[in-house]
Order: C-alpha cells, then structure tokens, then sequence
C-alpha cells in the first residue's frame, strides 16, 4: 500500500499546482493551516479552481493541521509579551491596561469629531517609538475609507514625540479605498506587507462608512455582515499571526428604541460587536476636550478617562 504524502506546503495539498499556489499566496494564503479555516468558495473564486478541488484541498489541508492545547498558564505568559502602544495620556493608558494591545482589535465609536480620527494619528506615531518609549518600532498600515488621513498631522504629533517628521509620515502605508471591495482586498493581500515592512499598527477609518453605503436597505444585510465578518476575521489573523495591533474607527446611529439614557449606538451590529476585543465610546465635550468610555473590554473594568486633542496630538 502506497505511503500518503506528507502535506507541508501549498503545493502538497491536492489540485493545487505551482502556479496556483503563487496565487493564493499572493492573496494571503501562504500556509496549510490558512487553507484549513478557508471557504472552498471563497478559493474557487480567488484563484479559479473548481468548487470541488478547492473542497478536497481544504479536508486535506484539514486532514493535516494539528491541534495544540495550552495550559491556562501558558496563555498567561503569553499575554505578558504582548506589546503595547500607548494613547499619549496616562488615564486613557491606564483605562485600556497599559495601552493599545496587541493580537487584538480595538473599536473606537463615536459621532462626527469625537476624536476617533485623532487617536488614529497619535498611534500612528506612537507605534514607531522604541518598546521602552510606549511603541513597538514598526511601521504602520492606514486603511482610509474616508479621505480623513493628514500628513500635516502625522508632521506635527511627529515632531512634538522627536521624530524625524519625513521618517514617520514615510513608515505609514496609505490605502485610500472608495468601494467596499478596495478595503477588503487592501485586507486580504496585507500578509507580505506586513512581513516585508514589519507592519505593527493596522488602522481602518473607518471600518463601517463603505458597508453603509454600498448595502442598502434589509434585503442586502445579509450580504453585508457576511462580508463584514470575513473582513473582521482576516484582521483578527493578521493580528494573531504577527502579534500586531488593530485600531478601527466606527460610526454611530441613535436607537430609538432607548427611551432613557444616551441612544447613541455603533453600527454593525453583533458582528462588530462580538469581533474587536476592546470598545471605547468617544464623544465631544468642551473646547478640546473629548471624554472615552471603555465600554467592553475582556479583562479591564468598566470606567471613563478625558482627553485633550492639541496640534501637538492627544494630551491628558
């Protein structure tokens, strides 16, 4: 009886040929395991395959991976090496356990000039410094949906952290997308940019704008929280894999079944939701001030913290 070939790389994997494995890499897909967890119709479409040979090639990508299991104390050692980057203020750091963290995503909501596109900026910078100066010395991605990313501030929060401004405007990546398509993609094809430009920050602003207005009325939501949550899973992977961190900036809509109390509510539903790992609800108060609720968070309580928004980026 023939031995069964081990299955290491793509091409190992049946009905994936060279080329076709140049071409799920090129799409993200560079390994057994990311075969494993993949739709075959996603496959199919990406890179041509057949319906079936995309399922057999993902029952023996399946076939192949391994399950690892790890201690409770084990995950606990592994959380003391994640990195962080520090928000500027204190209080903010402190309410967010010692800063923005990585392998995770972290949802800012809030109405329009609550301070959700600062932020963005400030970490921008912030992600550049040395691990002993609040940062993890990489480069940035900026996933701009909007049209709100300014150079002019990346120039001055540079300079008031003693940055060379050309430097710092240069290690962050801009993807302006205008379609929902664009920022998925932008998404999808992030793994060698991020390996080759040691990317340590991903900012989406904002996550939500482009699914708005591309899926109208309820007889398209289906399809959008479906796109939605690839989406949102792809940047989840991309934080595990290379233990960077997600900042993505959300609208909000008032719910007008809340009677009492603030009715302001992020959009996107369960899937935005369950998906980032940290929410923080902004929103304006007087002059430059700006208050940031942490609403959800798996290990830090409940609590506020104010903020000041300068030329010179995020103050306490």
């Amino acid at each position: 009886m023939p031995k069964e070939k081990s299955i290491k790389e793509l091409e190992d994997l049946p009905g994936i040929g060279p080329t076709t494995a140049e071409k799920l890499k090129e799409n993200g897909y560079d390994s057994v395991e990311k075969i494993a967890v993949a739709s075959p119709h996603e496959l199919s479409e990406l890179v041509g395959l057949s319906v079936d040979n995309a399922k057999k090639a993902v029952e023996a990508a399946r076939q192949a991976t391994t399950l690892e299991y790890s201690t409770g104390s084990d995950l606990y050692n592994k959380r003391k090496a994640l990195g962080r980057i520090s928000t500027n203020a204190k209080t903010l750091d402190d309410l967010l356990g010692g800063g923005l963290e990585t392998n995770a995503i972290t949802e800012a909501y809030g109405k329009f000039a609550s301070g959700k596109t600062q932020l963005s900026f400030q970490l921008s910078v912030n992600a550049q410094l040395p691990l002993d100066k609040g940062g993890l010395a990489g480069a940035v991605l900026f996933i701009d949906t909007e049209g709100t990313f300014r150079p002019e501030r990346i120039e001055s929060i540079a300079k008031a952290k003693e940055l060379d401004p050309e430097q710092a405007m240069n290690n962050i990546k801009v993807v302006r997308t205008v379609t929902t398509e664009q920022q998925i993609l932008s998404i999808e094809r992030a793994d060698k940019l991020v390996r080759d430009e040691n990317i340590k920050l991903i900012v989406v602003d904002s996550m939500m704008s482009l699914f708005r207005s591309e899926f109208i009325g309820r007889g398209a939501l289906g399809e959008r929280q479906q796109k939605l949550n690839s989406h949102i899973h792809k940047l989840q992977a991309l934080a595990d894999t290379y233990n960077l961190a997600v900042y993505v900036t959300n609208q909000v809509m008032d719910n007008p079944a809340i009677l009492f109390g603030d009715p302001t509510t992020p959009v996107g539903g369960n899937i935005m939701a369950h998906a980032a790992t940290t929410r923080l609800y902004m929103r304006k108060s007087k002059e430059e001030k700006r208050i940031i609720r942490l609403v959800d968070s798996p290990n830090m309580p409940e609590g506020e913290a104010v903020i000041k928004i300068t030329t010179n980026g995020i103050r306490d």
